[in-house]
């Protein structure tokens, strides 16, 4: 299944993990780093090395590798149960590999782009060790480059995470967070925009936005409805190319509707 939704869970928090379990996200991830206060921060590991088990797996993202937390988090991680590690601030390939060096089975890391500087590296990123897909730090990223607006502003950060992931072959990016948890209008708005420019997911923060994301990620009736025609003209013509509706129907169409509908089963 094509993961849209990962949402964080406080690892303070342990009344909340299974109801984050239950919520529809396709993954969650429990949070060791900024939903935890410092003076939380051991029990916060303890919680989740307690709750793991390879009957509920998750992500867990670890603090960051210059933080004092992160060794003894890296003692988390090959436990069972975990999915991937999502790691903050990446910026060089070596952080995922010490990352990567620790993972056991099939766990794969998710390294969040939050800096000016990962940004920049962010093609060796994306070929380092175990690299199951990128995701946008947007809101850190924006302190880190003094950016203040979210729209055309962070349109080249996002690009490139989505021009890397093409051309390294892991999946598309994840999306960064949507803060105003009441505006679902802007959540949905966050969402076209994500999909548009080649997003496949986004990280959320609160169950309630779940259901917006994964219905805003899968393709709607009317895309699903223009691709079977598309198909079933192509498959009745027997050409590489024809005319329908007037418009020219090629190979790049006929793909884009095949993965339409690929998207679809896959959701």
């Amino acid at each position: 299944m094509m993961r849209c939704t990962y949402l964080f869970v406080p690892g303070s928090r342990p009344d909340r993990f299974e109801k984050a379990r239950q919520s529809g996200a396709h993954a969650v991830i429990l949070d060791l780093e900024d939903a935890v206060e410092d003076t939380q921060k051991d029990l916060a590991r303890e919680n989740v090395a307690s709750w793991l088990s390879r009957e509920r797996p998750v992500y867990v993202r670890i603090n960051g590798t210059e933080t004092p937390w992160f060794e003894r988090d890296l003692e988390v991680v090959r436990m069972p149960g975990v999915l991937g590690v999502v790691l903050p601030k990446a910026e060089h390939p070596e952080q995922i590999a010490q990352v990567a060096a620790y993972l056991t089975g099939e766990a794969l890391v998710l390294p969040i782009i939050e800096t000016a500087l990962g940004i920049w590296n962010v093609r060796a990123l994306a070929q380092a060790p175990r690299v199951e897909r990128l995701a946008f730090g947007s809101i850190d990223f924006q302190l880190d480059t003094s950016i203040t607006g979210e729209q055309e502003e962070l349109l080249y950060a996002r690009s490139r995470l989505v021009l890397a992931s093409r051309i390294t072959s892991i999946l598309p990016p994840v999306d960064g967070v949507t803060v105003a948890l009441d505006d679902m209008a802007r959540l949905q708005d966050d969402v076209a925009r994500a999909r548009r420019l080649g997003f496949g997911g986004k990280l959320c923060i609160h169950p309630r936005q779940v259901d917006t994301i994964n219905r805003g990620f899968a393709p709607t009736e009317s895309e699903r409805a223009w691709a079977r025609r598309i198909l079933g003209a192509t498959e009745a013509s027997g050409v590489g190319a024809l005319q329908l509706d007037g418009e020219l129907v090629d190979r790049p169409v006929i793909e884009r509707a095949r993965s339409i509908l690929a998207q679809a089963d896959a959701l």
